[in-house]
């Protein structure tokens, strides 16, 4: 288990720090300090960031080049995205999605918009259950934070209470929010007590640090971790929460706005590789995912595509995708995308909003699937009057809590 100093683990949360320049390489050494990987306290990893400094010192002249695109919509306030070759200055902005992400010359990455980090807790007052974070994989650095519901008392030890297993992977552009975060604890706290499930939510590395497809590597590696346990003494930090109460034939992924993308790109992977042990991937639910394509669809708007932020957040995360915006791993119906018959589950839940920006990629993406020749349950779910990922902003709402139980429905179906 990890044990954190939240006070530090809040204030250096994705902080870079210089630690030396190498003039001859023009190349800046930086650490980051990544949630979950403690030692002693706190866990560091060094990683290496190459800025191309301008060789032009003379400061009477602008110092660096900038082209910026930029939308707004009704209900958004900022979809700009701006790309500055770097200056001397150690705090220029070479990189930014305003209000939701700033990066600077020296390495340095602010995150606005990241929810407050909180500490794992056993029973909680409010719901009964218990969560703890552990240490999937050091290298590359993988961890959770794993929700066990409140377990009915029993002496019947040799017949533990079981439970499905959901693997869960968070929203956030790629680029912020986290396992650990406030805003997901609140909501699993709720979500785990309303439909007893344990919840394994991953805390994959984040962009731009970590440019995609890093974070796809590590919720795969996240699943197969899980699906290792339902053999004893296979997995490596072996969970006894695993171990004891998860119910490895009911396997599930999920996640929300990007989390719901790593989803899709989590059961194509399992369509053509197997799981440890022989697990099956039995459902996935992807709620409003984020796709896009560089044709748009729907509502959205056909002049300025290329400024709206989904597209903008793409080039953000993935600089070096094959094929920009019409990869497969965000546009599933791209010409090159593999079928998507070859998803890897029996069960399908995809969830959309309304007013949600990313509603129509959600009924497109289903539409996709049904159409694919794909064999298996499919289900849409959408709620009228409600923006983008309501339930986890708002988990005990009325709206809220009537997806939570469709879901449960869909888990233990």
């Amino acid at each position: 288990m990890i044990n954190h100093n939240f006070d530090v683990f809040a204030n250096l949360n994705y902080k870079l720090f210089l630690i030396k320049e190498s003039k001859s390489t023009s190349t800046i050494l930086i650490y980051d300090y990544l949630n979950g990987f403690p030692l002693d306290g706190i866990f560091f990893v060094f990683l290496c960031l190459t800025i191309h400094l301008c060789s032009n010192s003379n400061h009477s002249q602008e110092p660096y080049q900038s082209s910026s695109l930029s939308t707004k919509g009704p209900n958004s306030s900022v979809s700009s995205y701006s790309v500055h070759m770097a200056s001397t200055n150690p705090k220029e902005i070479v990189a930014e999605l305003p209000t939701y992400i700033r990066v600077f010359s020296d390495g340095t990455v602010e995150r606005p918009r990241q929810a407050p980090f909180v500490p794992p807790s056993i029973d909680d007052p409010l719901t009964g259950v218990s969560s703890k974070d552990i240490v999937i994989s050091q290298t590359p650095p993988i961890s959770a934070r794993v929700y066990l519901p409140k377990l009915i008392p029993s002496n019947d030890q040799d017949h533990p209470q079981k439970f499905p297993i959901l693997v869960y992977f968070h929203g956030g552009g790629f680029f912020f929010e986290s396992a650990f975060s406030q805003l997901y604890h609140r909501h699993f706290n709720t979500f785990v007590s309303q439909t007893n499930v344990i919840v394994v939510s991953v805390e994959y590395r984040l962009a731009p640090e970590h440019p995609l497809p890093a974070c796809y590597h590590d919720c795969w590696d996240a699943l197969k971790w899980v699906a290792s346990h339902s053999t004893q003494n296979n997995a490596t930090n072996e969970d006894p929460w695993l171990i004891s109460h998860g119910d490895f034939q009911r396997v599930f992924i999920g996640g929300d706005s990007a989390g719901g993308n790593i989803v899709h790109n989590v059961a194509m992977r399992a369509g053509t590789e197997p799981l440890p042990c022989d697990v099956k991937l039995l459902g996935a639910i992807f709620s409003h995912p984020y796709f896009c394509s560089s044709n748009p669809i729907g509502s959205e708007a056909v002049t300025g595509h290329e400024q709206s932020l989904p597209y903008l957040v793409w080039d953000f995360v993935y600089p070096s995708a094959a094929g920009g915006i019409d990869n497969p791993m965000v546009n599933p119906l791209a010409p090159a995308a593999p079928s998507l018959n070859e998803l890897g589950c029996s069960k399908i839940f995809v969830c959309v909003a309304s007013d949600d920006k990313l509603r129509d990629r959600g009924v497109w993406y289903f539409e996709g699937v049904r159409n694919s020749g794909w064999h298996g349950e499919l289900e849409l779910f959408e709620e009228k009057g409600e923006d983008h990922v309501y339930h986890i902003f708002h988990p005990e709402s009325e709206n809220a809590m009537k997806l939570i139980q469709r879901l449960r429905l869909f888990l233990h179906e």
